[in-house]
């Protein structure tokens, strides 16, 4: 349904449109309409698309594509997007804008379609790169468009040298670790807004990560940047509904999270002394807190591989993992999931966790479906739709926590938690989004004394983050550390501590830091 103060609207893609989306029960919002018109009025058709997820990016572009269209200004256009997300976008075009779009999955006769939907690492590739490059398009539309951040990739350089009109950028994080990715987007979108990189770092950055002149900053960012927040705007969002699940470790477990921590702050140490990397440390920590399932896949692989000084520990620590059959959480997932009315997405980091819980949960008289980043485009479409249709519960990495729609199911369930809050961010928008009709649930699963306790102490009550939204514009040009920074933090909190109640300690100082500094807005 449209709202009726945007029948005010001179927008000739609302008019055109009005009685289709009546009949689709449709609702366009204020933030959309306004996005529209400022980037048609404004910023010359040209605009990076910031909003926070869930809010509507990929129908503020269609409008605007949809608008240009129908002013006569664009007749052929090049949607690229990740492989996972091209059948959604051909949907929302085809379906919602009435748009006749080519999904071309394959690179079958790129040259020829003047209206597409491809895959940008597949037109990257130089047989298709040049040929689009020479033929050029009236409008380029750029989804997940953080993966232009660095102009010496070819993500970037085809991108750039792509000719185009109009230009439209969609990412909910336009900064991950620099500002010079800020600058890498804008120089594309429109190249002498900042000037040189020399005179963009002279004028604006601190240093890498910290901007000054935040003022200027921001009003040169408003011209070409459009980022909306759900705090500030006037929608009413369902509820999240969050419940902390704590459990016990089984004695079994208990000992393989204490032996696996135990090697941890040994080996730290020691390498740390030495100059040595520490990278396996920090997956067989992040693994042990997932479940056995994942920890024993490493250990495997650590043991061919060789490691001298460590197999004796390694081998124990196998002994221990392989003798586990059944998780604790798992066992608790199975009695919420038989509680539930309808469907839920569970998230776990690990492949190894996923197809056991796909195993566990068949076997219980459940239909799980997987999915997953080593899935073909096609095979992802087809588990989404087997989801929606046939599944109880869609089991996922974080594949499925970005650019993913399941405003259907109102269910999730965080099996394991990243140690990057802006990943948690992605997982839950992907159903409190716009759409979603019902209050979402979210299960936080919690082993009690182990890291995962102290994780969900500060994520809960010293950030609030299941509560609230990251991402207002101001944190993202002032204070990017937090996604980078934070897991490395993490980590030297285990393995710095020497013992439990160290750590707790530890992880209160650190959280009131967080607090203090308002690192999450």
């Amino acid at each position: 349904m449209i709202i009726e103060n945007q029948c005010q609207s001179k927008l000739l893609a609302l008019e055109e449109l009005k009685d289709h989306w009546e009949e689709l029960g449709m609702e366009l919002f204020p933030h959309q309409i306004a996005c529209v018109e400022k980037v048609i009025d404004q910023m010359q058709g040209k605009a990076l698309l910031a909003d926070e997820v869930g809010l509507g990016k990929t129908i503020e572009a269609g409008m605007i594509l949809k608008e240009l269209i129908l002013r006569g200004e664009v007749n052929s256009y090049l949607i690229l997007v990740p492989a996972s997300l091209g059948y959604q976008w051909w949907f929302e075009l085809s379906n919602k804008f009435k748009l006749d779009v080519w999904y071309n999955r394959k690179g079958r006769a790129v040259l020829y379609y003047d209206k597409m939907i491809a895959s940008l690492d597949m037109c990257k590739r130089q047989k298709y790169a040049d040929g689009l490059i020479e033929k050029g398009f009236d409008m380029v539309i750029v989804d997940e468009a953080h993966k232009l951040k660095n102009r010496n990739t070819l993500n970037w350089k085809f991108v750039n040298s792509l000719p185009k009109k109009y230009c439209l950028f969609l990412t909910a994080t336009p900064i991950h670790n620099d500002l010079q990715e800020l600058y890498n987007l804008v120089s594309i979108i429109h190249p002498g807004l900042f000037g040189s990189y020399k005179n963009f770092q002279s004028e604006y950055v601190q240093d890498k990560r910290e901007a000054k002149n935040h003022q200027e900053l921001q009003m040169l960012l408003e011209k070409v940047m459009i980022r909306n927040s759900r705090q500030e705007s006037t929608l009413d969002f369902p509820e999240r509904k969050v419940e902390l699940i704590n459990l016990e470790l089984t004695p079994e477990e208990k000992d393989l999270y204490d032996g696996v921590t135990n090697l941890v702050r040994t080996e730290y140490r020691k390498r740390v002394e030495e100059k040595r990397s520490i990278l396996f440390l920090l997956t067989l920590q992040r693994e042990v807190c997932s479940s056995s399932f994942a920890l024993l896949q490493t250990l495997e692989k650590m043991l061919a591989e060789g490691h001298p000084d460590l197999q004796e520990s390694l081998r124990y620590l196998y002994r221990l993992a392989a003798g586990i059959q059944e998780n604790a959480k798992m066992r608790k997932l199975l009695e919420i999931l038989r509680d539930l009315d309808g469907q839920a997405i569970i998230f776990t980091e690990y492949k190894a966790t996923q197809w056991k819980l796909c195993e566990y949960l068949q076997k219980n008289d459940l239909v799980p479906v997987a999915f997953n980043g080593s899935m073909s485009a096609n095979r992802k479409e087809w588990m989404k739709a087997y989801f929606r249709q046939n599944g109880d519960v869609l089991v996922s990495t974080e594949a499925g926590g970005q650019g993913l729609n399941f405003q259907f199911c109102d269910t999730l369930i965080n099996y394991d938690l990243p140690w990057n809050p802006m990943r948690i961010e992605q997982r839950i928008g992907r159903i409190h989004r716009l759409g979603q009709k019902n209050d979402v649930k979210i299960y936080n699963f919690s082993t009690l004394g182990t890291i995962e306790e102290n994780m969900v102490n500060l994520l809960h009550e010293k950030i609030n983050l299941f509560e609230s939204v990251i991402g207002k514009l101001e944190c993202i040009i002032k204070d990017n550390e937090k996604a980078k920074t934070f897991e490395g933090n993490i980590f030297r909190l285990i393995a710095e501590a020497e013992n439990e109640e160290d750590l707790r300690k530890r992880f209160d100082s650190f959280g009131k830091t967080i607090v203090e500094k308002g690192l999450f807005g």
